[in-house]
């Protein structure tokens, strides 16, 4: 019996060994041949996807729900309901999610706004630019630079709050196609989608990079933003719900919290593929993709002092 053992081992050791070796010479065979794998692997590394993803669904996470509360006391009917149903239709809601979407904005304007004050206001809307300086750190990673000054980037800030917030209350109605059916709608929401990410680059990098080697990332994160939509179709739905029902309003914390990571390493990730692309000696060429400036390299960061 003991020979028989030994050959098994002997036999599993030289089909590991040589499986490895395999696998080792298919990786080397394909950095060689397409070189732009090394590049992608290593900028994903540098990026650090799920940290970066992680800190900005928090911010956004922290910022975005007392900002819809400002939104529901001070913003005219008209408004409130297409936001109500722009929410319902990204993330599907039905059932124990859409009535408690419901009973938020049934609430009065009035009786909101008495409890909303001016300060309480701006002091919300000062902590949403948390959600745009995340963002913009990760643009800046992508792109291999430094932050931008702040009386520079201040107003810009501002400026991607306020058209996110645009942007999601005419989400419901862009996603119908205006009336004309998701046959319109569609692409249209695929084409502003593609539009909002290109000009967020451009905004929250401060126009340092031109706008044609912007493209690739903004096409690559509108179609993850456009596949993540019918994942939350498919997942929110039954997980809010049942969150709702075993924990009460708690549990949709978390259910909500952990789709946003994902939704955020996901846009980390195509931002940072989209910025590698765009480096590459075959796309730059044509988009005209300027040279790495040493000098505009940010140091390295510790995780913690971000």
């Amino acid at each position: 019996m003991a020979p028989d053992r030994h050959g098994v081992r002997a036999r599993v050791s030289s089909w590991s060994r040589s499986t490895r070796d395999y696998c080792g010479r298919t990786i080397s065979d394909a950095e060689r041949r397409m070189p732009v794998l090394t590049t992608l692997t290593g900028r994903l590394i540098a990026a650090r996807i799920m940290e970066s993803g992680t800190r900005l669904a928090a911010q956004i996470f922290l910022t975005a729900v007392p900002l819809l509360f400002v939104v529901a006391a001070t913003a005219p009917n008209t408004v409130r309901t297409n936001l109500m149903h722009s929410v319902r239709t990204v993330f599907g809601l039905t059932g124990a999610g859409a009535e408690q979407l419901q009973a938020l904005y049934a609430t009065e304007g009035g009786n909101l706004r008495e409890t909303t004050s001016v300060i309480g206001t701006i002091m919300v809307l000062l902590s949403a630019t948390g959600s745009s300086r995340a963002l913009a750190r990760i643009c800046q990673r992508a792109w291999d630079l430094g932050p931008s000054p702040t009386r520079v980037a201040i107003w810009r800030w501002f400026a991607w709050i306020i058209t996110w917030l645009v942007v999601l209350v005419l989400q419901g109605p862009v996603r119908n196609g205006f009336g004309a059916g998701l046959w319109v709608g569609v692409p249209l929401s695929f084409l502003s989608s593609v539009c909002l990410w290109w000009w967020t680059q451009r905004l929250l990098l401060a126009g340092r990079v031109p706008w044609l080697p912007l493209l690739p990332a903004a096409v690559l994160t509108a179609a993850a933003t456009a596949a993540l939509s019918i994942t939350a179709h498919l997942y929110i739905p039954r997980a809010l719900n049942r969150s709702l029902a075993a924990y009460g309003a708690l549990g949709s914390i978390f259910t909500l919290l952990s789709w946003l990571v994902a939704v955020c390493a996901v846009l980390t990730g195509a931002l940072t593929i989209g910025a590698t692309l765009a480096k590459e000696t075959f796309l730059a060429r044509y988009l005209g993709t300027p040279e790495d400036d040493p000098r505009e390299r940010p140091p390295p960061v510790d995780p913690a002092d971000e």
